[in-house]
């Protein structure tokens, strides 16, 4: 166990979408932000999931044929969010990193919204203190 937590390197405001967003603007917004992901919010302020680099390659590939952008981030996310805890230690997260395929997770800190944790920053910091 290291003395780090997730809280102390997730970044507090990441990218965020509704469901009715735009895919092309969605899109815009993660090119922008270089960031791996956005965060897709309910109304309420709750996650309803995730709009990753890779669920923009199809509808940018569909753009680059057609000429034109079609749908909406609805059309493109994933539902199925796996999040990590603010106060778990930055390895229990590693770990997480090495048995799911993604590069971030949603944070959660009682059960809200705290940030989005990208796989890139767990591996410098365990860098950095290894």
């Amino acid at each position: 166990m290291t003395q780090y937590l997730v809280r102390s390197i997730a970044r507090p405001d990441p990218v965020t979408v509704s469901r009715d967003t735009p895919i092309r603007n969605a899109v815009a917004q993660i090119i922008d932000a270089r960031t791996p992901a956005a965060l897709v919010i309910r109304d309420d302020g709750k996650l309803a999931g995730i709009l990753t680099q890779k669920d923009c390659f199809r509808p940018a590939l569909h753009a680059s044929y057609h000429q034109e952008w079609a749908g909406s981030v609805a059309d493109f996310m994933s539902e199925a969010v796996v999040t990590v805890d603010a106060g778990y230690d930055v390895v229990r997260a590693a770990e997480m990193f090495l048995e799911h395929p993604h590069r971030v997770f949603p944070v959660l800190e009682e059960g809200r919204l705290a940030g989005i944790l990208l796989r890139s920053d767990v591996l410098e910091l365990l860098s950095r203190i290894g």
